[in-house]
């Protein structure tokens, strides 16, 4: 099976994503009311985007080229396609950067949570460990030392699993909202 890369071309060193549009308005979300360049985009255009850089190791480098009909590609909507497209996924940083900042604030807020409760269990268990029925004195300890660790699930959840897919959406984003971007006329 052909690798990932030979399926792009690629111009001093940097991959091409290539779009070709018959209308500049393809790129756009048709339900956005934004002014033209800070329209959003299409999903379907920034899920592309997104997919083919998340295809191909961190530090490759990418250019993407917006083809368009002749009459178009020297319009003064084309003039602004790149301007537009950085635009938007610098929005999409900073909602990815939100979102990070959200998730961490939630995390630290449930550890302390976890924690707190993850104590007083134990501190329970050691109590509990004293009554005259052995048999009871352990099936209680057990089951406090179980719930406090179940306590701890969620912040373990959130900081150790949940943030990593931010910061790679973050790093993504960050990279095409510097990608150089050229429009060009559609070949022949």
């Amino acid at each position: 099976m052909a690798d990932i890369e030979s399926l792009y071309k690629k111009v001093d060193g940097k991959v091409l994503i290539e779009v070709k549009l018959s209308s500049i308005m393809q790129l756009y979300n048709s339900f956005d009311p934004a002014p033209f360049h800070e329209k959003e985009l299409d999903i379907d255009a920034e899920k592309y985007i997104i997919d083919t850089i998340k295809d191909f190791p961190a530090k490759t480098q990418f250019r993407l080229v917006i083809y368009l009909p002749p009459e178009l590609a020297e319009s003064e909507g084309a003039k602004t396609l790149g301007f537009a497209i950085h635009n938007h996924f610098r929005y999409r940083t900073m909602v990815a950067e939100r979102n990070f900042r959200r998730h961490f604030r939630y995390g630290r807020f449930s550890l302390i949570i976890g924690l707190t409760f993850l104590a007083i269990a134990l501190i329970a268990r050691q109590m509990v460990s004293h009554l005259s029925d052995q048999f009871l004195a352990q099936f209680f300890a057990d089951a406090l030392l179980i719930i406090g660790w179940v306590a701890m699930w969620e912040p373990i959840t959130v900081l150790l699993y949940q943030l990593w897919p931010i910061i790679q959406t973050k790093k993504v984003h960050e990279k095409v909202s510097m990608m150089e971007i050229d429009v060009l006329p559609s070949p022949g």
